[in-house]
């Protein structure tokens, strides 16, 4: 059946309990499990163009390394949940412009034979911008995904 999966996170209470699912699937079929968390440059979330051109490196660099910051909690929780359950697991943040290539990319890079991941995670402001991710990944993955709801 599957032995590598990939579980994107974002660390929302959905993407949480994405992980505990897929941590239990992955214990039953004996897979591991590849966490990701993929961030946007910071051209990609800021909205105009000259604010990017003008400002601060010491500005972009403390929105990557926040960016950052909030991906390596979000794939430390997923770890913890998958160790306490004696499941392989690596973790790695990659950065994309678009969120769902970042995902598919991964899975291929890391031969990841299903993705397994929320329906959607952020919402309000935050989830209208970044659009659903999920919804882009089932659109264009070419390896099975399950959806977690």
């Amino acid at each position: 059946m599957y032995k590598k999966i990939l579980m994107p996170t974002d660390g929302s209470t959905l993407s949480q309990k994405a992980i505990k699912h897929g941590v239990s699937l992955a214990r039953t079929l004996n897979a591991g499990i590849t966490f990701v968390a993929v961030t946007a440059p910071f051209h990609s979330v800021s909205g105009e163009p000259q604010m990017v051109a003008n400002m601060p490196d010491s500005s972009k660099d403390f929105v990557h390394d926040y960016l950052a910051s909030d991906a390596a909690r979000a794939l430390s929780q997923g770890q913890t949940v998958a160790m306490d359950e004696g499941v392989q697991c690596d973790a790695l943040c990659v950065e994309n412009d678009h969120i769902y290539r970042g995902i598919i990319d991964t899975a291929a890079d890391r031969d990841c034979d299903l993705i397994l991941m929320a329906s959607n995670g952020h919402r309000g402001l935050v989830g209208v911008i970044l659009g659903s991710v999920t919804q882009e990944v089932l659109a264009h993955s070419t390896i099975p995904v399950l959806v977690y709801r």
